[in-house]
């Protein structure tokens, strides 16, 4: 049993454990931080184990199952990673959620399946590739939402107007007006209500600023010909994702 401790707490099979462990850490604290359903405990438990499994599944020399004499035992670490990276699909796939019309969690679940793939890169003894792969997901993930903050940004935009018939405002006049507060000319969508005299404009396009999209909800509430509008962004229509 001393023997097979050490074995185990060797640097090859300790190294990668602690390692992995690690990355996970470092990956979780930043979806922890940004308040995601999965956080620092999941994405350390999810490297943990794709390295537990993968070292299992190469170093079968430590098994101490009773085989049948003449038994053969035929390694294959890949079909240990098949398995992992096919179970991860699962859990990420809990962390997606719709919420109106945005779409939330993308980036939690790639975050737990490239957590899953550095555990198996560290699992199978690769450590310059997956401290590269730590740092670039690091990166991605910290970095790139730095930049998201520094850069201007336009946000998906689902607009829909109520204009009362026969007060001035047509397509046309309701087309320049959004032109007038950033929005790019684009057809509208017309639904047209007989009883309540009123037509319905919508349309899904790109947003101004936070600033101009106030100013356009102004102009509206103060048209005469308005009846009602809303202004829902739609972060899934197409915009970037800085912390899904």
């Amino acid at each position: 049993m001393p023997d097979y401790l050490a074995t185990v707490l060797s640097i090859k099979i300790g190294l990668p454990l602690l390692a992995s462990l690690i990355t996970g850490m470092l990956i979780g604290i930043d979806r922890e931080v940004q308040g995601k359903p999965a956080g620092l405990r999941t994405h350390a438990l999810v490297c943990l184990a794709a390295t537990l499994l993968t070292l299992a599944a190469a170093h079968q020399d430590l098994w101490t199952l009773n085989l049948v004499p003449g038994t053969q035992i035929v390694s294959d670490p890949t079909r240990m990673a098949h398995g992992i990276l096919t179970g991860i699909g699962f859990l990420g796939a809990g962390v997606i959620f719709r919420e109106g019309p945005s779409v939330h969690g993308l980036t939690t679940a790639a975050s737990l399946w490239v957590s899953a793939a550095l555990g198996i890169v560290y699992g199978v003894g690769m450590f310059g590739l997956a401290l590269i792969g730590t740092a670039a997901t690091l990166l991605v993930l910290v970095g790139l939402r730095i930049l998201y903050a520094v850069l201007p940004r336009s946000s998906g935009l689902r607009l829909t107007v109520v204009i009362r018939e026969g007060e001035g405002l047509d397509a046309a006049g309701l087309r320049r007006l959004l032109q007038a507060h950033g929005l790019p000319d684009q057809p509208l969508s017309q639904s047209y209500d007989a009883q309540a005299r009123s037509t319905t404009f919508s349309a899904t396009t790109w947003g101004p600023s936070l600033a101009n999209r106030d100013r356009l909800a102004e102009a509206l509430r103060a048209h005469p010909a308005v009846l009602g509008f809303t202004l829902l962004l739609a972060e899934d229509a197409g915009a970037p994702e800085a912390g899904g």
